[in-house]
């Protein structure tokens, strides 16, 4: 099946593929976001060696055991399950030295933070294996992955002792953008207009998982309500499972996301001490940075705040949407979010999924403003009275005041909007005291009605041009 997507990823796993020299590389990203797919299809299933760690971090036998199975499956001549890892590794370079295919040789290692469990020698004799022998080995390609992003990053890619330095390439991998996302919809013969595949991201984001279990021939509401909503759901428990996935002492990542996603605006360190009663310190700053590094949250300045002010904003949809419906509508026979639409509630959540979603797609706004070859830097700005969730500086002397506004027509700027942007901008001007042209460009779904109040919209924007 063809890649969606993952144009840079591929480039960097061809590099590494037809390279004359060692190559130990990692893929990592939040679960459920395709690393292991990315991984299987570009080597079509070629591996020399391919092992994926069992989904019980405590089971050090049974992982040791899966990976003995494995050496057998592809051929080592070492039958007994290995006693600790750094039996497991040798047996590895015993079988890779006895194998005999030519060029690159592939060594898969999927789910790695699953084999880990407390005081073994995992890291250790992977980082033997790799300084002693593989490092060595020009013909040598070994990929490790992981779910645990925040272990992946600690113990592979920030790793202080023996593997220091020792990765030739690093790839996250994100979440699908608009296009990619449509793309993918339009690969499983998925028909929707823009406006679903729009609210479909503002749900789950660009999971490809996610994305999966939508079923042709119905609706989006009906599918939202099928995975979400309806008894024994297709996503049912998919909460949980992700935090777990992803962190151990899950429930305190938890705690803080739910904190986090109660103020659009987000919440400042000492907010989400009081709010979750988690001691500040270093286990906090370790939450938020893991949380930071998996795309759950994104720490941001406010405008003028450049050292100081930082705020912990939710951009995970797929969370974000939990909190708002799943957490407080059990699932029933009937279901639930068909009954939302256009409602109140519906409305409140788009509007705040609108913005995440635009801000996710800063660089297709950037293109559709023709401002890509122009240095830039973007932030969100807030007072007391008036608040601004995308700000573009610009070093052409201009500021765009980015507007971002979810509707199912065009958008009518009325009287009362007229006035509240008239005293953002000049509450803006006033507290920052800016010396550059604050442009307003306004960034909908079907673009603005031309009225009397039109004449302020310096630029806009579309849902089109997001999908570019």
């Amino acid at each position: 099946m063809e890649i969606i997507g993952r144009k840079k990823e591929i480039s960097e796993m061809t590099l590494v593929a037809e390279s004359h020299e060692p190559e130990f590389v990692v893929v990592y990203g939040r679960r459920r976001v395709g690393k292991t797919y990315l991984v299987n299809q570009f080597f079509d299933n070629k591996f020399v060696f391919k092992v994926t760690g069992v989904a019980e971090r405590e089971a050090k036998d049974k992982q040791l055991a899966n990976f003995g199975e494995s050496l057998r499956r592809y051929g080592s001549p070492l039958c007994p399950n290995p006693k600790n890892w750094t039996e497991a590794f040798s047996s590895l370079r015993t079988l890779l030295e006895n194998t005999k295919t030519r060029g690159k040789k592939v060594v898969f290692i999927d789910e790695l933070p699953y084999m880990y469990t407390r005081r073994c020698d995992l890291v250790s004799a992977l980082e033997h294996f790799w300084n002693d022998w593989g490092s060595t080995r020009q013909d040598l390609l070994l990929v490790v992955c992981g779910s645990a992003t925040s272990w992946i990053v600690k113990n592979i890619v920030n790793n202080k002792g023996g593997l220091h330095n020792r990765l030739t390439r690093k790839i996250y991998l994100r979440p699908f953008t608009l296009s990619e996302t449509k793309q993918y919809l339009e690969s499983r013969g998925i028909v929707f207009e823009d406006r679903d595949i729009l609210e479909t991201y503002m749900v789950m984001g660009g999971i490809p998982y996610y994305l999966r279990l939508i079923e042709k021939g119905k609706s989006l509401a009906q599918n939202i309500d099928e995975m979400f909503f309806m008894r024994k759901g297709r996503l049912d428990g998919e909460f949980d499972n992700l935090y777990s996935a992803l962190y151990e002492e899950s429930d305190k990542y938890v705690k803080v996301v739910k904190a986090i996603s109660k103020l659009n605006r987000g919440l400042s360190r000492e907010e989400i001490i009081k709010e979750t009663g988690i001691k500040d310190g270093g286990g906090l700053s370790t939450i938020l940075k893991d949380l930071d590094q998996c795309d759950i949250i994104r720490a941001y300045s406010a405008y003028g705040k450049k050292r100081n002010g930082v705020l912990y904003q939710l951009t995970d949809f797929y969370s974000f949407f939990y909190f708002k419906f799943i957490e407080k509508h059990p699932a029933t026979e009937k279901g639930f979010w068909k009954y939302q639409l256009n409602t109140s509630s519906h409305n409140a959540w788009a509007g705040y999924a609108f913005e995440q979603l635009c801000l996710y797609h800063y660089p297709q706004i950037e293109k559709a403003l023709g401002i890509s070859g122009v240095q830039t830097s973007y932030s969100s700005w807030f007072s007391d009275n008036a608040q601004i969730d995308l700000l573009i500086d610009r070093a052409d002397r201009i500021i765009n005041l980015c507007e971002m506004k979810y509707s199912d027509s065009e958008f009518i700027i009325k009287k009362k909007d007229a006035e509240d942007l008239r005293r953002k901008m000049a509450d803006f001007y006033e507290k920052e005291k800016v010396r550059k042209a604050l442009h307003l460009v306004m960034v909908t779904t079907y673009g603005v009605k031309k009225n009397e109040y039109y004449n302020m919209v310096q630029n806009e924007v579309t849902m089109s041009d997001l999908f570019d």
